[in-house]
């Protein structure tokens, strides 16, 4: 077994918007987890799909108490987010972004930007289109924006590949597992924000 190399054990977490259990996004997902772990941190993946859960009504409830109003499994989710060092967003490529699932996370956690609880974490993107050029790198920019709003840092894909973040291609399900430079990008995502989360948070 390759040996740890970080000493803080950091909590890096996935979480995959595709509406599809054990697809393309999950695959790639997993991957860069399984890199992480491999990096010294403890991962965990969850699941959107199949969660009760709804978009942001812009009550604006969040303002004044710092929680959320709506009462749905995002709240979990969103809170497991602010407890992680590492947080890996992965979507499959709907029209050049994300889907629908991983923007009603995204706009949920609007609590947690009124004390910037999501600051200096560690973020990155995993991304799959139908196609090479699918529509990837416009769907990592818009998880990018997301963190940097929350004043996260912002990883891509690390060396030797060094780009956008995980990016997959895959149609029919499962098509990604034999995608090489998909699951080559995402491993080194996952081990670039393991590494990098336990150099500031350790």
């Amino acid at each position: 077994m390759k040996q740890k190399e970080v000493d803080f054990m950091v909590k890096v977490i996935g979480i995959c918007g595709s509406p599809r259990k054990n697809g393309n996004t999950e695959i790639l997902l997993r991957e860069a987890l399984d890199a992480a772990e491999e990096a010294g941190a403890e991962t965990e993946l969850v699941r959107l799909a199949g969660l009760d859960i709804n978009p942001c009504r812009a009550c604006d409830s969040c303002k004044k108490t710092g929680e959320c109003a709506i009462e749905d499994d995002l709240n979990r989710v969103v809170e497991l987010a602010a407890s992680a060092h590492g947080i890996i967003i992965g979507s499959p490529v709907y029209f050049g972004s994300v889907t629908a699932q991983t923007k009603m996370f995204m706009d949920r956690t609007r609590p947690l930007r009124s004390e910037f609880r999501l600051a200096d974490r560690v973020g990155g993107a995993v991304t799959v289109g139908g196609s090479r050029n699918g529509g990837q790198e416009t769907a990592c920019r818009d998880i990018h924006s997301f963190f940097l709003i929350h004043e996260a840092a912002v990883v891509g894909d690390a060396s030797p590949t060094a780009h956008y973040g995980g990016t997959g291609v895959g149609g029919a399900k499962g098509e990604s597992a034999d995608d090489m430079t998909g699951i080559e990008t995402a491993r080194n995502l996952g081990r670039r924000v393991a590494l990098l989360a336990a150099r500031i948070h350790g």
